[in-house]
């Protein structure tokens, strides 16, 4: 049987994971990541980061991903290649099943597998994902600045995004499927009497339009009458939801109704001693990689603690 047996168990490569990697190396916990299906997580899809301290000119999300996956295996940290698919979380120490068959022993587990952004589904979105299609206003809504921007869905996300990017840009189509918002009335407030905001009722994306530079429009399609409206803007932004990455766990962890992963008020410490969560997996608020790099290094120091009560 191909076991493997460590101290700190990291899921999830991104902020989190990498952070939490950093932390748990240093105080010579051995740590294992094991990457997942997107190695270095959500912000390798995205161009510039500009708002994590440190970097004043801005940096490549992929660059700054390697940068703290190198820092991680500065101080001995193992990084693996690979997805958990099976978890048992009953047993002490912890044992876990990758995708290519390798079994783990884990004394302690950090779970910082995030969340990711719903997609229309298009294979222009895809196609110009990063290059004006972004799930993030917060993290690329800079970018815009007095051009004009579409943001597509119509819960509080998408109101918030909205009014979000109105403070920047020179206009604001909020693209809603139906009728009428499933925002919060203070949401809907907040978009209906913003001048800088156009509600483009009963419309959905059928494909985003651009060029070699980028995102120049999106074709909109009217979901009562289904006749076709084209709008010129520069960005897209997509606020129909996020998916936790928590379905292998979710059985056994205690998780919200929408499936991030429960923490105990101020700590990253789950309902199983010795398995904690931290970054998107676990945040239904901020998700921003500054946010997600401060829990990992809380979980790391979590689980360091953990560690040390039990052998006293």
């Amino acid at each position: 049987m191909n076991l493997e047996k460590v101290k700190c168990l990291i899921i999830g490569s991104g902020p989190a994971g990498y952070t939490a990697a950093i932390y748990a190396s240093r105080a010579n916990l051995n740590p294992v990541v094991i990457e997942g299906m997107q190695p270095g997580g959500q912000l390798t899809i995205t161009t510039e980061i500009d708002n994590f301290p440190g970097y004043p000119q801005g940096i490549n999300g992929t660059e700054m991903m390697n940068d703290l996956k190198k820092q991680a295996e500065r101080f001995g940290t193992k990084i693996i290649n690979d997805i958990i698919n099976k978890v048992d979380f009953q047993k002490y120490p912890f044992v876990l099943e990758t995708d290519s068959g390798k079994i783990i022993e884990a004394e302690t587990v950090i779970i910082a597998t995030g969340a990711s952004a719903r997609w229309l589904g298009l294979e222009s979105e895809e196609k110009y994902k990063g290059m004006g299609v972004s799930a993030c206003a917060t993290c690329d809504g800079f970018f815009y600045r007095n051009q004009i921007v579409g943001v597509v869905g119509g819960g509080d996300t998408a109101c918030e995004e909205a009014s979000y990017l109105s403070n920047g840009c020179s206009k604001v189509y909020l693209i809603v499927r139906r009728d009428v918002l499933r925002a919060s009335v203070a949401m809907q407030k907040k978009v209906l009497n913003n001048p800088k905001v156009e509600i483009l009722w009963n419309y959905k994306p059928i494909e985003v339009l651009g060029d070699k530079n980028g995102v120049t429009g999106v074709m909109l399609e009217n979901t009562k009458e289904g006749n076709l409206k084209q709008v010129e803007l520069a960005g897209l932004f997509l606020a129909i939801g996020h998916h936790p990455n928590s379905d292998v766990f979710s059985s056994q962890i205690n998780t919200d109704e929408l499936g991030y992963i429960i923490t105990k008020a101020g700590t990253t410490h789950t309902n199983i001693p010795g398995v904690f969560a931290a970054g998107d997996i676990q945040d239904t608020i901020y998700r921003q990689a500054i946010t997600a790099a401060a829990s990992g290094c809380k979980a790391a120091l979590d689980a360091e603690r953990f560690l040390s009560e039990k052998q006293n």
